[in-house]
């Protein structure tokens, strides 16, 4: 049996929290709980008056990988909802030959 997980590129994440949003609709968590969670990382100071952020998904303990969905063949709702396109749904195998082209990428196994 092959171990399914999410990648997911931080490099690209903008923030927009819609993964958080849709797992706590698809699942009836209230809002200080989730799956997923959009950590913001910054701001550090780049320039005189530039500031950079970044965000990073992060997978919780209550992900079940959206076991209802994943068995009709759909992805998890935090990828399907994912309006950046930085994370994938699949088997660890076939996800972690990514990781050499994407090297901000964080992949959770998740049996």
């Amino acid at each position: 049996m092959s171990f399914k997980g999410i990648a997911i590129n931080y490099d690209y994440c903008t923030g927009c929290h819609s993964c958080e949003v849709a797992c706590r609709v698809e699942h009836g968590y209230p809002d200080d709980q989730g799956g997923i969670v959009v950590v913001q990382v910054g701001p550090w100071q780049i320039g005189e008056d530039k500031y950079q952020y970044s965000f990073m998904p992060i997978i919780t303990d209550q992900c079940d990988l959206c076991a209802s969905r994943t068995a009709e063949g759909k992805d998890p709702t935090c990828v399907h909802h994912c309006q950046a396109f930085v994370m994938k749904y699949g088997s660890v195998d076939e996800l972690a030959k990514d990781l050499d082209q994407n090297p901000k990428t964080v992949l959770y196994s998740l049996a």
